[in-house]
């Protein structure tokens, strides 16, 4: 492999913040110093008045997810191409129990799809929708033998992929005696199911009463049990996308017990508030996502909450559905609700502008440092899942996963530029400080500017290790 060698950047970690030579050789970082010799035959790029970064990770992603009656439009070949773009070279993605196998049935239907389309590393958590002997035994040879240490649970869609508090509690006590970790879904779904058919009664069926049947209160009350459930099987446990206060609150106070409790945000919930839903206007249909998004008290608390620990991860949550019905092929899109909010498929697009778009929002309006930034989208996350040191950080060893960032100069972000298949995007015509300029993948350069040089395939699955639960 052709060795190439960083000149004069700024070395971003989680914990460091220096100008200096990085040489990547063999996919890993083999030397960093000042003025490094290197012979004629190793590369140089040049990368005065650019950040260095490690690589994003991205652990919530849905790559051809099945949802209900369809199927999210990214590919993991579009998806993890657009990713690249974005800055980030690991995604965690999931593999769905369905009622017909098991979850390690699940693990290997979702590396056959993903191996020949990858363009990034990867790996996957197990979505747990039933709870028994055998799946336990399943989960604990998931742990021990095929690298996947995180188990992704649901409060929320009784019916389809909710657990019961019983089944919860048995793989917080088993995963994380063996190292892993529970990530949990916390809404109450019982009741906001109720909330959800009362409304459609009463002939409430645009898509802002979407957000009106998912209350703030249920998604609190749900973080709430969740965090009892992980204190008395004395497990750490994992919440994903942390929309309000309410959640908030309960996750802040057992922190302050020392339960090991971590939290990510997602960047629509700090870029967007609930302001967006004063129409019935089917467009709407484009912020239907869960949780929905809140008010801008609550994107106060989570800032807060992101600057002193209380969350440790900004993660994309990246879901993407077309807004128009039959786009490259994809039907039952958000089409499907018209008429009935219940419908729409949950999620939006995010995974290539999450850097950027936290990079703005956070670091130039004094709301993270560069340290901080970094820690929140690559170090912790790979620390809580199992990746580092491998992934998530630029140090001696580590895989040459590397991202040259311009600080200096301002893009406007236009769905029909970005990369994924979704043909629209949360930040249509805004205008963003910050550029990822090159990206390289284990010491290789896969993006250049606007220019692809990756290739389908050269991704790989990336075995995980135990929780640093720190």
């Amino acid at each position: 492999m052709t060795a190439t060698l960083i000149r004069n950047g700024r070395v971003i970690t989680a914990s460091d913040d220096y100008t200096a030579d990085v040489l990547m050789e063999d996919g890993v970082v083999k030397a960093i110093g000042t003025q490094l010799a290197v012979g004629p035959d190793v590369a140089v790029v040049d990368a005065t008045g650019l950040y260095v970064l490690p690589g994003g990770v991205d652990t919530h992603v849905h790559m051809e997810n099945i949802v209900g009656p369809t199927v999210t439009c990214d590919t993991f070949a579009s998806g993890t191409k657009a990713a690249a773009f974005g800055g980030t070279t690991t995604v965690v993605d999931f593999a769905l129990q369905t009622p017909q196998d098991s979850p390690l049935e699940a693990i290997a239907r979702a590396q056959r799809s993903a191996e020949p389309q990858v363009n990034i590393d990867y790996s996957l958590h197990c979505i747990v929708t039933r709870v028994d002997k055998q799946v336990l035994a399943d989960v604990r040879h998931a742990q021990r033998h095929e690298g996947v240490t995180s188990f992704k649970m649901f409060m929320a869609y009784p019916g389809v992929m909710m657990a019961d508090d019983a089944a919860i509690f048995q793989m917080l006590r088993q995963v994380g005696a063996d190292g892993g970790m529970v990530a949990l879904h916390a809404e109450n779904g019982t009741v906001i199911d109720l909330l959800i058919k009362e409304a459609l009664e009463a002939g409430h069926t645009a898509p802002r009463y979407h957000a009106s049947t998912r209350p703030a209160l249920m998604e609190g009350e749900a973080t709430h049990r969740g965090i009892r459930l992980a204190e008395l099987a004395e497990a750490p446990i994992y919440f994903v996308h942390v929309s309000s206060n309410q959640a908030l609150k309960h996750i802040v106070q057992a922190r302050d017990e020392g339960i090991p409790v971590f939290a990510e945000t997602c960047p629509h919930y700090l870029l967007f508030d609930d302001s967006v839903y004063d129409s019935d206007d089917f467009n709407i249909a484009k912020y239907v996502m869960t949780p929905p998004l809140r008010k801008p008290d609550d994107q106060k608390h989570l800032w807060r909450a992101l600057r002193y620990d209380d969350l440790q991860v900004v993660a994309t949550d990246h879901c993407p559905f077309c807004m128009k019905e039959g786009h490259r092929g994809f039907f039952n899109q958000k089409p499907a609700g018209q008429g009935d909010f219940s419908k729409i498929p949950n999620g939006a697009p995010g995974i290539e502008t999450r850097l950027v778009s936290l990079y703005d929002i956070g670091v130039t309006q004094g709301q993270l440092s560069l340290n901080r930034f970094v820690q929140l989208t690559a170090t912790t996350p790979a620390k809580l899942f199992g990746l580092f040191p491998k992934k998530g950080t630029i140090a001696v060893g580590s895989d040459a996963d590397i991202v040259l960032f311009n600080p200096a100069v301002r893009q406007t972000i236009h769905a029909h530029t970005l990369h994924s298949h979704c043909d629209y995007t949360l930040l249509e015509g805004r205008t963003l400080q910050g550029r990822v300029e090159k990206v390289f993948l284990r010491g290789t350069l896969i993006v250049d500017g606007e220019q692809w040089l990756g290739r389908e395939g050269m991704g790989r699955f990336v075995p995980r290790g135990e929780v640093r639960a720190f």
